[in-house]
């Protein structure tokens, strides 16, 4: 059996299993393609041959697998499924290797991953991981569901509608958080750094396809193109070149590329793009396999840009992303702004294995353009900038009314908010002072809503309201002003 499809890597996205019944790779190389590493046959003899003979070590572990089985399936007190037998050995082998992106689906599951490979799809706008057991969130999508609910990189999740999930694999919890457009589903969240989980109500919705946003602005007398890519789709590469050239033609002085929250996807759209601004000859990714050998895969942009380029990065940026930061950093020898991405440097392949269902496999490992690893530790931004502290803030509890002389962490939330939007409540301790109260008025009356001083459910939803607001908004964006202020000054 021949590989079917490489992966890079094996995410999952919320955003497309979640709702439309399919799933998401964060990176496929399509057989064919040039950049596809040396395609694998799949053993299907009982044992390895070696030298025309049955090596017997193999064949020793064959038999005692097979005596496991099959002691398993005629003697246990209750009836087994020998499907189910079959596929619980391959998932506990896949197990032991302690690689949350080495799975095993069955036929169903692998269906619904390769349907998600469509360009259009429903969910929550959201991409997971299995990190330490527990499916956290790698990044929101934009303007998603997921991200209006407050969800943010590194949440865990422990329940889906009050169910707890652990010892879940990822495709079955993720499967009973999918639902249809305008469904909710709650989800119970682990953050870092909070005591307490948080329920999140998220309603699921269309997520647009469109995956590259393009805008000329007009900043000390330069003119600055920006290029958004909320992921790498199939026609990505090409969304990327249009808009790039519509810039050009246009003129720009500097060009600033966002990748961030941008969760990954084809690595030949990656690729492609990198093409598009690194200088020729030069490397965009390396493939290395378990015994060192390389694969470069280099530009090959005739003539260099005659503009800076800046890119955006941060925690949410995460695979193909960070093969396109990395290239910008090292081979473009470019400025990047924000917070260390990810950090995902595996390769998965997925190989069929004659019933419809599949394994996926790590077998290489990627590399940047400097031959550096970055798995578990990220895309290192040459400025780094974090956004403003109240972009991080967690819901504030809409079941209480907080008022004058309580002390309470979500007291501490909306201080937070209300000092990052200018409101100047003088502490963001948690403690319910009459200079919280006076900010909390202030807010009321500029938002239109009953001044009473006291934080109640309708107060609450408006502070969480503005906070979304804050973040599209970019008077408050500290990354893209650095970025621009780089490319102006």
């Amino acid at each position: 059996m021949k590989v079917n499809k490489v992966l890079f890597p094996i995410f999952i996205a919320l955003a497309v299993l979640l709702g439309a019944g399919g799933m998401y790779a964060g990176m496929t190389i399509l057989d064919g393609d040039s950049a596809t590493p040396p395609p694998i046959e799949l053993d299907t003899n009982a044992a390895k041959e070696v030298n025309g003979t049955i090596d017997v070590a193999s064949k020793i572990h064959l038999e005692k697998f097979n005596a496991a089985y099959e002691l398993i399936l005629d003697k246990y007190y209750r009836e087994v499924e020998a499907d189910k037998l079959l596929e619980g050995a391959i998932s506990g082998m896949l197990d032991t290797l302690e690689d949350p992106y080495s799975v095993y689906m069955n036929e169903q599951t692998a269906h619904e991953f390769m349907e998600s490979l469509d360009a259009s799809f429903e969910g929550i706008g959201a991409e997971v991981s299995m990190t330490n057991g527990r499916v956290t969130i790698v990044a929101p999508f934009r303007d998603s569901p997921a991200e209006k609910a407050g969800l943010r990189p590194n949440d865990q999740i422990l329940k889906v509608d009050g169910e707890d999930i652990e010892g879940l694999s990822l495709y079955e919890a993720v499967l009973k958080i999918r639902g249809e457009k305008g469904t909710t589903v709650t989800l119970t969240i682990q953050r870092p750094g909070m005591n307490d989980p948080i329920d999140f109500d998220v309603v699921r919705d269309e997520i647009p396809v469109e995956t590259v946003y393009s805008e000329i602005l007009e900043e000390n007398g330069k003119r600055i193109g920006v290029l958004e890519l909320r992921s790498f789709s199939n026609n990505t590469a090409q969304r990327f070149e249009e808009e790039l050239n519509s810039l050009e033609e246009q003129g720009i002085d500097g060009l600033i590329i966002d990748v961030r929250g941008n969760p990954g996807g084809f690595l030949q759209s990656v690729q492609q793009i990198g093409s598009l601004i690194i200088p020729g000859g030069e490397p965009i990714v390396q493939i290395e396999d378990r015994s060192g050998n390389r694969e470069r895969h280099l530009s090959n942009l005739e003539e260099t840009k005659p503009y800076p380029i800046i890119g955006l990065i941060n925690e949410g940026s995460a695979s193909a992303s960070e093969i396109l930061a990395a290239a910008l950093k090292e081979a473009g020898g470019q400025e990047i702004v924000g917070k260390p991405t990810f950090g995902k440097g595996t390769v998965q392949q997925s190989v069929k294995m004659g019933d419809g269902s599949e394994i996926k496999l790590t077998l290489y490992k990627w590399l940047t353009s400097g031959g550096n690893f970055i798995n578990e530790v990220g895309v290192e931004p040459t400025v780094e900038v974090s956004q403003p502290e109240f972009f991080y803030v967690s819901p504030i509890n809409m079941d209480v009314t907080y008022t004058f002389d309580m002390n309470d962490e979500h007291i501490a939330t909306a201080q937070t908010i209300l000092d990052g939007l200018g409101y100047e409540p003088g502490r963001t301790d948690g403690y319910f002072d009459r200079n919280t109260e006076d900010a909390v008025r202030q807010f009321q009356s500029d938002k239109a809503i009953d001044v009473t001083g006291e934080i109640d459910q309708v107060t609450a939803e408006v502070l969480q309201g503005e906070v979304m607001n804050a973040v599209r908004d970019r008077a408050f964006d500290n990354q893209f002003k650095k970025a621009l202020e780089l490319l102006t000054n």
